[in-house]
């Protein structure tokens, strides 16, 4: 019997979370410490934001069964938005303002390490 969509959106969604989860931690062995996950501004959420000396990353976080999908579901749209939210998260935490600004991409799929792709892409 074929699973039903709620089903369906209830795994997606929990892998979802476990692939924030670990990108989380794997950005913590890497030496950053996490700001916040999940945070959600009125323009847009932002998975994780995370510091390492004086660099904050405003990381993005896909989960999918196949490197190449995961890394086609980020868009242009979706890339403004997150800037958006990543001005907004600066302009509540003002003192950050004086970071480097950088936003990366962490692909998890099953069974792999997860792929840290550094300043994947800058704001128009």
């Amino acid at each position: 019997m074929p699973a039903k969509p709620t089903s369906k959106r209830q795994h997606a969604w929990r892998f979802g979370r476990f692939a924030e989860r670990l990108a989380a931690g794997y950005l913590r062995v890497k030496g950053y410490r996490i700001l916040a996950a999940r945070h959600k501004t009125p323009v847009g959420e932002i998975d994780i934001v995370a510091r390492r000396g004086s660099l904050i990353a405003f990381v993005e976080v896909k989960a999918r069964a196949d490197a190449i999908a995961a890394a086609d579901a980020l868009g242009p749209n979706q890339r403004r938005r997150i800037t958006r939210a990543a001005l907004a998260f600066i302009a509540r935490y003002p003192h950050l303002a004086e970071l480097s600004m950088r936003f990366d991409v962490i692909l998890v799929t099953p069974w792999q390490v997860p792929r840290h792709i550094v300043d994947a892409w800058r704001p128009d």
